[in-house]
């Protein structure tokens, strides 16, 4: 079993390394810059795999009434958004800057969990939000390389992100994806969805965030040799600190399973 875990780990982190280099690539250097065709083709790719999946075996699908079609239907336009913001956000933003602000929507759904769930907060988690919150506040001031329409889109995504988590239950679990670029990434985006399934169904709550950290912190980290980032000492300061941030909420979670 430990073994099986591990390599579900190291498959998601695999998938979700790949396909943000990929997505990245199409967006920034081949220009392909558009957000529409974006969540076409990463629907369409990822319906056809999910279809074949259950065809398979590999994937249950629990048929629903109309009415609870209805209800899914502001998580898909939730879900529209993260697509359409995301892709335009990673156009013109580096990954590692693009991760620190997609990072704000935990504490999104961390206020959400405290404020009308009424959960019980651990002081380790509320330094997490402080300091996830600090990193991405402070980006915009130091980032060398800063573009108005990236935090701008980055912005829209977040919300979109934290208000699918905190209010909405979306069946198929998309929220991984965040956009589509060429066949590669539509199968990839499928992949990453479906690893992110199993890590979720296999590994207690505090594992499966400290491998979503891993694969995030081995994506930034590639990303910077890859793709043209300019990162002064200032702007690396508040990435490190949002990983910080991110590390202790990781902390918290494997404390409260």
């Amino acid at each position: 079993m430990c073994v099986r875990r591990s390599l579900v780990g190291l498959t998601f982190c695999t998938c979700y390394l790949a396909s943000y280099l990929t997505n990245k690539y199409v967006l920034s250097v081949l220009k392909f810059t558009y957000p529409t065709l974006f969540q076409g083709w990463q629907t369409l790719i990822g319906g056809l795999l999910l279809h074949v999946s259950w065809k398979l075996g590999w994937v249950e699908i629990n048929s629903s009434s109309r009415s609870h079609v209805l209800v899914w239907l502001p998580a898909s336009v939730l879900f529209v958004g993260i697509i359409y913001a995301g892709s335009r956000a990673l156009s013109r933003l580096a990954i590692p800057v693009f991760l620190t602000l997609h990072n704000v929507a935990e504490v999104i759904i961390c206020g959400y969990q405290k404020c009308f769930q009424k959960e019980k907060t651990s002081p380790a988690k509320i330094c997490s939000a402080l300091f996830l919150l600090a990193a991405a506040g402070c980006l915009p001031f130091n980032d060398s390389q800063f573009n108005p329409d990236g935090y701008f889109w980055a912005i829209i995504h977040l919300l979109c992100v934290g208000d699918l988590f905190s209010v909405l239950d979306f069946p198929f679990l998309y929220f991984y994806r965040f956009h589509g670029s060429c066949c590669a990434s539509g199968f990839l985006g499928f992949f990453l969805m479906f690893s992110t399934v199993k890590l979720k169904n296999l590994l207690a709550p505090g594992q499966c965030a400290a491998w979503i950290f891993f694969a995030k912190i081995i994506t930034a980290g590639l990303s910077i040799l890859l793709f043209d980032a300019i990162l002064t000492s200032a702007t690396t300061g508040c990435l490190l600190l949002g990983a910080l941030g991110e590390a202790l909420l990781v902390f918290s979670e494997r404390k409260s399973s």
